[in-house]
């Protein structure tokens, strides 16, 4: 790769696979740590690759069905001239297939990095993806920032005196509701035994989203998602796990929520029953579909 030149997804997704030899890796190595941009481009899709890998990979241990077993083991005649035209467009669309999964698990956007198997797709009417589930995106801003240990917030209002604490959550608040076009609350989890570390602006799918990072006394952290969402969304309060991740979200009148976090269910509920009630004036939502109730 000419260190001149940006790496290319190809180039950056072999950097993070180990593919790269020493020369090529330290390349990519500089280019990143003098573009965050694409650092932070390459630690989503990292992070989107371990949560696939975890979900996925006890496929690998399955037996192959009998079915496919016999096909691939029983001899084949020699394809006649419109089955050898049919072959390319039938690899192609076997490799789409394999790549739902092994692409995802390899690295972001990997089945589309190639030209002749786009035009080859394309051809039988394939078009890229699209866009992943917020709840999803949700997951892996999280295992993006969560782990952060010198910037895991934009804004950071665990610093300074009380004072300068205060004036750090007004500004944050303040920042966030503008740029999301919706009140912004921080929410407030002392009872559970989390403090407020801060917040950042994030993409979403038609515009910005918001993260907000809270700390426990062991280090543990969860985030909360915080978005406009589309029109005629479903509000029920529902749980999912993402990989190692569960996620409590719901939403509201022009407020979409997640609280993510590597915690036992239980633990989940509690908190996300917080910010439920303080951003819904009262009301404590039932786990996973359940009615909801009145807080006490």
């Amino acid at each position: 790769m000419d260190s001149a030149r940006p790496p290319d997804d190809e180039h950056l997704s072999a950097w993070l696979d180990g593919e790269l030899d020493a020369a090529a890796a330290a390349a990519v190595d500089a280019w990143l740590r003098e573009h965050p941009e694409d650092a932070a481009r390459v630690r989503l899709w990292a992070a989107d690759r371990d949560a696939l890998r975890a979900r996925f990979a006890p496929v690998a241990d399955e037996p192959l069905p009998e079915a496919w077993r016999r096909r691939l083991t029983a001899p084949a005649a020699a394809p006649g001239p419109a089955a050898r035209r049919r072959l390319p467009l039938a690899l192609a669309a076997g490799l789409l297939l394999a790549g739902g999964v092994l692409g995802g698990l390899l690295g972001a956007g990997a089945v589309w990095s190639s030209p002749a198997l786009q035009v080859a797709l394309q051809a039988r009417g394939w078009t890229r993806p699209s866009p992943l589930a917020w709840t999803h995106r949700a997951a892996v801003a999280h295992a993006v920032y969560a782990p952060e240990v010198r910037h895991p917030v934009e804004v950071n209002v665990a610093q300074g005196s009380a004072a300068e604490q205060r004036a750090q959550e007004e500004h944050l608040a303040r920042w966030l509701s503008k740029r999301l076009g919706m009140a912004v609350r921080l929410f407030d989890l002392r009872a559970q035994g989390f403090e407020l570390v801060g917040g950042r602006l994030l993409p979403d799918a038609a515009g910005p989203s918001a993260q907000l990072m809270y700390q426990n006394s062991a280090g543990q952290r969860v985030t909360v998602y915080l978005r406009r969402p589309e029109a005629g969304a479903a509000t029920a309060f529902r749980y999912q796990r993402d990989g190692e991740l569960g996620l409590f979200y719901w939403t509201e009148d022009g407020f979409g929520c997640a609280l993510v976090g590597n915690l036992p269910k239980e633990r989940l509920l509690a908190l996300a029953q917080a910010v439920y009630k303080q951003a819904e004036g009262g009301i404590v939502p039932a786990p996973a579909g359940g009615a909801s109730q009145p807080a006490s």
